[in-house]
C-alpha cells in the first residue's frame, strides 16, 4: 500500500499541482491528502478514484509496478490493434511507465474511412499527416489536411475525421490523457 501514497505524490508533483489544487478538484481536505501522501492515513477506494480522476490516470496506475517501465520501444515489438467499430489501424509508439501523460500512435486510416461517432473527452489531440489526406471536423469546422499538415485541438470539442481519398492515410497522433492500456 505504501507505494500508492508515493505514486500519488509523484503524479501530483509531475503535474505541478499543489495539495491545495488537488484538494479543490477532488473535494478531499488538504490535511487528509497530506496525511495520505506521507502514508499516515488509510485511503478508501472511492477517495483513490477521485484522486485518479483529478490526476487524469486510471486507478490501476497506482497498482502498477514501476520496474515494468518500458521507455524504448523497438519497431519489431510494436503491435497493431483496432478499435471496435473502426477499420483504422493503430500502432502505439510510446513507452509504458507510471505517470505517462502522452499517448503517441501511428494511425493508418483506410480509403473512404469515416469516424461515424462524434467524440469529445478530456485532454488534447495532435495529428501530423505523413501520407494521404484527412478531413478533421472540430466543432463543426472542417479542416482538410494533406501530407505535412498538422492539427492540434482540445479533445473537449466535438470532433471526427474522414479519409476522403482512394488511398490509405498515414498519420502520427498524440493524445492526452492516456486512453488505452495496451500491452505491446
Amino acid at each position: 500500500m505504501e507505494s500508492i501514497y508515493e505514486k500519488i505524490r509523484e503524479l501530483r508533483t509531475q503535474q505541478n499541482m499543489t495539495l491545495k489544487e488537488l484538494s479543490a478538484k477532488s473535494g478531499l481536505s488538504i490535511s487528509f491528502l497530506s496525511q495520505v501522501e506521507r502514508g499516515n492515513s488509510s485511503l478508501a477506494i472511492t477517495s483513490l478514484q477521485k484522486i485518479a480522476e483529478v490526476l487524469n490516470v486510471p486507478i490501476t496506475a497506482f497498482f502498477e509496478e514501476q520496474q515494468n517501465s518500458q521507455y524504448f520501444v523497438p519497431e519489431s515489438e510494436r503491435k497493431q490493434f483496432q478499435i471496435e467499430g473502426s477499420s483504422a489501424i493503430y500502432v502505439r509508439l510510446g513507452g509504458d511507465f507510471t505517470g505517462r501523460a502522452l499517448e503517441p500512435f501511428h494511425v493508418t486510416m483506410p480509403p473512404g474511412q469515416k469516424q461515424d461517432v462524434v467524440f469529445n473527452h478530456p485532454g488534447e489531440e495532435f495529428y501530423y499527416v505523413i501520407e494521404g489526406q484527412v478531413i478533421f471536423t472540430v466543432e463543426g469546422q472542417e479542416y482538410h489536411l494533406s501530407k505535412g499538415d498538422t492539427i492540434h485541438f482540445p479533445s473537449t470539442l466535438d470532433h471526427t475525421w474522414f479519409n476522403p481519398t482512394e488511398e490509405a492515410a498515414q498519420v502520427i497522433s498524440v493524445l492526452t490523457p492516456v486512453i488505452f492500456k495496451i500491452n505491446n
